[in-house]
């Protein structure tokens, strides 16, 4: 049997591959074309491959759960998803923007404080912000950059636009498996790669991420010593910390590979002190440095906040730059871009209400049914509730925590997230997707081309994330020909 893309039905939702039945967009028509020239057959042949090169490779990550910490194998669906290169143009100049705007917000929150003074962002969301640093007020990093790499997650609605669901500034995490999505493909399916059109490619992610890194050192060298400080084989992206190490040339550390002296700081090995002048940290501000944030910390490195402060390293991403990493203040973002840029947003918010406005919460608690609420500093998926598909029970203990502090939630309509072909048991069958691009910004700014394509691989499910069960796709951007 072979794919029959006339039966393949989107139950309503905006597919990114097929428009009508047995007819595919534009950019994705040689790809259904190919697909179609398969039988079911085949195409489960080539995801065992997919799933042997995965085996392989190694390409894998860790679950928590009441049962201990758990590694597994990379979930991979061999369907590329297809973004045409204009639409992608439009949406990089946006992805630009918002980090451009998002950095001049928090070098303000940390010094001038214009923003809050004309009471475009209200103060209180500032002083009590769980990501906000008071030991960084007053700081001016490099450039003055905090968000060095963010992680934007975008959707698109029932109108195939793309939406800014949120932003990730503090450890964003997922570009190792970007780039090795892209390596599984090319050899599940070299002939695409041969014959198909114009794939950007992304492999000179690791060298961009280098040269950001390298243009934060405080000496001029002309290659810094640039090190990735992660929290150790335990965390959840190990994976990705000694991943994108390897493919930067860079040293793979932890805590106590690292020591401070007259406020410089050194990398320890066989040779003896090796000066640090970059450091990317893969672990959270609290556990930076035990004198300054959590004394218990075990992952961190007395006396790396002060040489940070001094100029004598640079931390990416800096300290601190977690305050606009919150829910409650993307919902301000558009109104940051005018704010800073003077321009108007290239990429739309999802319409979201804020539960510490009066109003707003009325509207949440009588349409919690309705809605997804999601927690200010949650990620991962964990913490929400997905109002349309919870229990009575679900939403009584939401109401609650609601009420309880209505600050540390926001609620947004469930979004018709559009829906890409995966390749199941039996048949290609639509599932919801997300895409995480990553953006670089230092001297100069850049965009990979696509990003991380999460996927519900669970029919029905909303839930892309790949620690509660969801998978991940390559993302081809392809010319319009």
């Amino acid at each position: 049997m072979r794919v029959n893309w006339k039966t393949y039905n989107s139950g309503g939702f905006f597919d990114e591959l097929i428009s009508s039945p047995g007819h595919a967009r534009k950019p994705a028509r040689r790809l259904a074309s190919y697909l179609r020239g398969l039988t079911h057959e085949e195409l489960l042949q080539k995801k065992t491959a997919a799933e042997l090169a995965i085996k392989t490779m190694g390409i894998s990550f860790t679950v928590y759960s009441d049962a201990g910490n758990i590694d597994r194998e990379w979930p991979f669906d061999i369907i590329p998803r297809i973004i045409a290169q204009k639409e992608w143009s439009y949406t990089d100049e946006g992805l630009k923007q918002r980090l451009r705007a998002l950095n001049c917000f928090i070098h303000d929150v940390y010094n001038e404080q214009k923003i809050l003074k004309d009471k475009v962002v209200p103060r209180e969301l500032i002083s009590n912000s769980g990501n906000f640093r008071k030991q960084c007020v007053g700081i001016k990093p490099k450039y003055n950059v905090w968000a060095h790499i963010c992680g934007t997650d975008l959707i698109k609605d029932s109108d195939g636009k793309f939406y800014v669901l949120e932003d990730n500034l503090r450890v964003p995490s997922g570009v190792s498996y970007m780039l090795e999505n892209r390596r599984v493909t090319k050899r599940v399916f070299p002939e695409l790669f041969e014959n198909y059109y114009d794939i950007r490619p992304v492999t000179e992610y690791p060298a961009q991420l280098l040269e950001t890194l390298s243009s934060l050192s405080p000496r001029k060298l002309k290659s810094p010593e640039v090190v990735v400080l992660t929290p150790g084989i335990y965390n959840s992206a190990y994976f990705e910390h000694s991943y994108l190490a390897q493919r930067m040339g860079a040293e793979l550390v932890e805590g106590n590979d690292l020591v401070v002296e007259k406020d410089k700081v050194f990398m320890r090995s066989i040779d003896g002190l090796t000066q640090v002048d970059v450091i990317y940290r893969r672990i959270d501000d609290l556990f930076l440095d035990p004198s300054v944030f959590n004394e218990e910390s075990v992952l961190g490195v007395k006396g790396l906040f002060n040489s940070w402060i001094k100029g004598n390293v640079a931390l990416a991403n800096a300290p601190g730059a977690g305050v606009a990493d919150d829910k409650i203040i993307y919902t301000y973002v558009p109104q940051i871009i005018k704010y800073y840029l003077d321009e108007d947003p290239i990429l739309p918010n999802v319409p979201s209400f804020l539960c510490i406005d009066k109003k707003q919460r009325q509207h949440v608690l009588e349409n919690l049914d309705k809605l997804v609420v999601k927690p200010a500093n949650g990620s991962g998926g964990y913490g929400m509730l997905i109002g349309p598909q919870a229990s009575k029970r679900e939403l009584a203990e939401f109401r609650r925590r609601i009420k309880a502090d209505p600050r540390n939630y926001m609620a947004q309509p469930l979004v018709s997230l559009s829906t890409v072909p995966i390749l199941g048991d039996r048949v290609v069958e639509p599932r919801h997707v997300d895409l995480r691009p990553f953006v670089l910004q230092a001297d100069k700014s850049y965009v990979t081309a696509g990003g991380l394509t999460r996927v519900a691989i669970v029919k029905g499910s909303y839930v892309v994330n790949s620690s509660q069960g969801g998978g991940s796709k390559d993302t081809w951007i392809v010319g319009d020909n």
